[in-house]
Formats: C-alpha cells, structure tokens, sequence
C-alpha cells in the first residue's frame, strides 16, 4: 500500500503546495535489469502526477493535506527568510520539535504493534552479485612505475615524512590513509604519524595505543615503508625536538600535481619534513597506484591494537548471544545526541529555558565567540527543516518500529555521554527493552582502561557496529561514513545502512498533521526500500575523476583486495572469526 499524500494550508484556505516521499534515486545507467525495474512502479510518483498535473485532489480530507514538500519549504525559506519573522503565522509542520507529541499519541498503537515484525535476515532485498577480482597487473604496474619515478625524481637522499593527524577516531584514520598515500607518491619513508590531543576529544592515546603498529608497518612493506621514529642523525640535528622540524601547511584537498610540484623540493633539500595538521589534504581523485595505498593502507594496514580486538570480540560476541532469537543479528545505531553534538547543531528540542541555558553554556565553553558572530546566524527552526538537527533517542526508535523492528530486536546503542540521558533515553528503552550498550554489555572492571579515552571508546563501537546486520546512523560524520565504507567493502558492496531522510522525518513527526500509526509505517517502509537502494549505489568512477570519499564508497578501486568468505555471507560468527582472526 502506497504512502498517502499530505498537504498543507494556509493563508486562508489556498493550498500552498504538497509532498509524498520521495521516491528512491534512480539507479545509474550501468544499474541491473533486474534494478531497473524498480522505476516502473508508478505509486511513487501518482501523488506528484495528481498534484501537479491534474491539479489538486479535493477527495482528501484536511488532515490528510498537511505535508509540506520540500520545495514549498525550501522557497518559503528563501523568500521569506526565518521562520522567526512569521509574526502571527503558525510554524510550518516540521520546523519545530514535536516528536514528543507525536509519540504521546502513537504510543498505544506503538506498542501494541508487533504483528508484522520484520526478519532481520530479509531486511535487505538487494544483493550485489559476488563479483571479486584479483589486484590486477596493471594497477601493479602503476604502483611500481610511480613509485620508480619518484625514485628518480627523489634519488639523491633518503627523506622522511611526519604528519599529525588530529581530530576523532576516524578523521585520524582519514589521515594515516592520506599520509601512506602522500608517502608513497613522494617515495618517502613514513614516520608512525602522531596524534595531536584536542580539547573536545581529550583523548591522549598514541598510534600503538589503537592500532597495531607492527602490523602496520609489515602491511605496507613493499609499498611504502614505514618506521617508528627517526634516525639519531637527524632528531640530533633538531635537538630531539619533532616542533623544530620544518612545517608545511597544506591546504585542504590538495592535488597529486601540488605534492609533487611543492612539496617534494622542500622535503629533497630538508630531508625531513612536517604535515601538520593534516586531515583532508589529499584530494580524492588521485592516480589508481596511489588511491590503492589508500584502500591498502584502510582494510589491511589499520589493524586495532591487541587490547582493542580482543575486549571488542568479547562485546560482539555477546551481542550475537543476546540477540539469538534473530539468529545473532542485531541492530546497531550510531547516536549523536551528546550535548556538545546538541549544543553545535544549534537545534532546540522540548527543554524550554533550561535547554536554552545549557546549550548556551556548552556553546561558550567549547566555541568561545564563534556562534555571537553576524555571520554565524542561529536558526533553530531552518536547522529542523533542512534535516541538519540531530535525531533523538525517541525519533530513532519511532522510526524502527514504523520500519518494522519489533519490541524483540536487539540493539546495541553507540554513542558518547548522551544529552540528560535519562530523560531521552526513556521512549527508546521503552520501545526496544533489548538495548544495550558498551556500559551494560561488559563490566565496569572491563571498561576501566578505556574510560578516559574517547578514540579506544569509539574503536570499540566501531566494531561491534561494523558486524550488525543493520546499521544506523543519525548524523553523519566520519564514523558512520568509514563505517558505510567498511560494511561495503565487506558485505559484497552494500552497505547495510539506514540513513534516514531527516527532512521528511521533521515533517512526519510532526503531530499537527495528526498521522495515522498506519500512515506513518507506510512511509517508513518507502525510506527504509530508499535505503536498501542507496545502499547498494557505486558511484560512476572516470580516470583520475572521483568525487565522492574513497573511505565511504571504496569499490571499485578498492575490490581487489576484498576477501573470499563463506556462501553465507551474513553470518555473524564466520564473520567474527575473520575479523579477529589475529586475537583467535
């Protein structure tokens, strides 16, 4: 049964637009037949053809023409600027938090609802067909043949790269990738990169706290190599201190051509050069031999350290004991609802003044001035619409059981100190009681050594979420795109992933529209197929012309090095084995 059509009125009664979900991209042009077909339902598109076409329906009932489309909104935004400025006019539906509400009156329907529970083991319809190749002669050839001109090019001394990658977990990863890309097409020895400590992540963990350097550096023999530290000579020759050693400040994204043209003569007359800092400083479209050190140095190299892998297969493989009913599947969900999460999003959610102090407060101490400025305007109401506002513990659960998950699924929630915890965490506890976390999946004796570290923390949820059968995530950032990436690169190209349309969830957690628990579980079955569409979308690679992250869609330079695995590939503890193969 297809969604039905919502609209919205007002100034006196005039209809001013309307929307259904929209319909999932069309694939690209090399899709399957079998892909393709997916385009000829017409139920997407009839509510869009009655509207616009035909002019509008009357046979609907007001409540059911309340949706607002996304492009009344969009033009409403651009031609009457913030909703602020509506004077007397009642808030568009979507622009402010009202889940609660929403969730008030569904909550009856909701949890009496477990009667078309969703399998776990057909929650994706798409697969990808098993299509493995091995690293080809030619990328092989490349590889060597870049790196014997840059011989040639840099023969006169051997030189050494350091980097210092900063931000979290996986915006340090993005770095230690770049870095043994940029080594490689320099033909410079890599020094382990160093992590600069930062203020939100206070996180003073080294390179060998998280991963396994001596995997590392065997990794990449061959390709790049890699030391621990500097000869004696040359930390001699700037008095065993790394700050004095020259420091290049290299603008984001930067070229092949840029390294090669300005960076490499300063690192031939030094012979030793600094990249500080350095996160996103490798564009994304380089040569093949250099983008395969990327993909060499992300799903080979960058193994966890023993302690990491050993505590994060106790934690996965109870999860898969907790969740036997599905057959050791699970749901993991990637939360963003830390204040300081909250407090940057600038969004405002139901705590009335309070909120607004401690947002404030939160604001003042981790950005100082940077959100006083003119030019930083804060639009809490445009935030919402435009789908930029972090979901909450309450819209993610409502928007699983509208998919389908019943009271029964397990979960396992990653995320840091949530935002008053106890208050939001309530409707999702309510709505899944098999919710679990790092907190209560181990002990406290367990957590103890990693408490203090943010990174170790989230290296440990990166696993357990890399191995669930559903993957959810609420707010983009690096984690959920290297966790996007890594999920395709080992389940056959699809990533596994619900990201939800936050610019229709607005809107349809909205009670003003007064949605029907019915209504609102056909549109989450249409974003749900959205998913498990995107999921599967490779984008079009020309020469030298990528545009898209690597790290997020790694096929298809990244398909020779995938691994051959049983014929059931969502098997959890097959999985398990081959990932902790080292700590077995």
């Amino acid at each position: 049964m297809k969604p039905k059509t919502l609209h919205y009125q007002c100034d006196g009664g005039q209809s001013s637009g309307s929307s259904s979900p929209s319909p999932p991209h069309s694939p690209p042009r090399y899709a399957s037949k079998g892909r393709r077909k997916l385009r000829s339902k017409p139920h997407y598109y009839q509510p869009l053809r009655e509207l616009f076409v035909g002019g509008f329906n009357f046979r609907f009932s007001f409540r059911h023409m309340v949706l607002l489309p996304l492009l009344y909104i969009s033009g409403l935004i651009m031609c009457v600027g913030p909703f602020s400025s509506f004077g007397g006019q009642p808030s568009p539906p979507g622009s402010l938090y009202r889940s609660h509400h929403m969730y008030h009156l569904l909550r009856r329907h909701i949890q009496s609802d477990n009667s078309s529970a969703i399998q776990l083991a057909s929650v994706w319809k798409y697969k990808r067909l098993k299509e493995r190749k091995p690293c080809s002669n030619s990328t092989a050839s490349q590889l060597h043949a870049g790196m014997q001109a840059a011989e040639l090019i840099n023969k006169d001394a051997t030189t050494y790269l350091i980097v210092d990658a900063n931000g979290g977990l996986n915006q340090q990863r993005s770095a230690i990738c770049n870095a043994v890309a940029v080594a490689g097409l320099l033909n410079a020895i890599l020094v382990i990169p160093r992590f600069e400590f930062h203020n939100v992540w206070k996180d003073s963990s080294k390179f060998g706290d998280i991963y396994d350097e001596d995997h590392f550096i065997a990794a990449l023999d061959g390709h790049v190599k890699v030391v621990k530290e500097l000869p004696e000579a040359l930390m001699q020759r700037y008095d065993y201190n790394i700050s004095n050693i020259p420091n290049f400040h290299v603008q984001a994204l930067s070229t092949a051509n840029y390294y090669l043209g300005e960076i490499l003569p300063v690192l031939q007359r030094e012979r030793v050069l600094r990249l500080s800092p350095f996160a996103n400083r490798l564009a994304m479209n380089v040569p093949p031999e250099i983008q395969f050190l990327r993909c060499l140095a992300n799903y080979e190299a960058l193994r966890f350290s023993s302690p990491i892998l050993t505590f994060a297969r106790s934690l996965v493989s109870r999860m898969i004991e907790k969740s036997s009913r599905d057959n050791g599947k699970y749901v993991s969900v990637h939360l963003r609802f830390e204040e300081d999460m909250v407090a940057f999003s600038c969004c405002v959610y139901d705590g009335g003044e309070a909120e607004k102090v401690d947002m404030d407060s939160i604001r003042e101490r981790g950005w100082r001035k940077k959100f006083k400025l003119k030019e930083h305007l804060i639009s809490p109401s445009l935030n919402r619409v435009n789908g930029k506002c972090p979901l909450t513990p309450l819209e993610v659960g409502m928007m699983l059981r509208g998919m389908g998950f019943d009271n029964n699924t397990s979960i396992y929630l990653a995320s840091g100190k949530l935002y008053k915890a106890e208050r939001y965490l309530a409707p999702l506890q309510e709505m899944f009681p098999l919710l679990h976390t790092k907190e209560s999946l181990a002990t406290a004796d367990e957590l103890a050594p990693y408490m203090e570290y943010s990174s170790r923390m989230a290296a440990l949820d990166y696993m357990v979420c890399l191995l669930s059968e559903v993957f959810v995530t609420t707010q983009g950032g690096n984690f959920p795109h290297f966790l996007m990436g890594h999920r395709r690169f080992l389940y056959d190209g699809h990533a596994k992933t619900i990201k939800p349309d936050k610019r229709k969830l607005a809107i349809l957690m909205d009670d003003r529209i007064k949605l029907s628990w019915r209504e609102f579980k056909e549109h989450m079955g249409v974003m749900l197929a959205e998913s498990d569409q995107k999921g599967l979308m490779v984008p079009r690679i020309r020469r030298f012309n990528r545009k898209t992250s690597v790290y997020t869609y790694p096929l298809p330079e990244c398909r020779c090095l995938q691994k051959p695995h049983n014929t059931n590939s969502t098997d959890n503890k097959y999985m398990l084995d081959q990932l902790f193969e080292s700590v077995r």
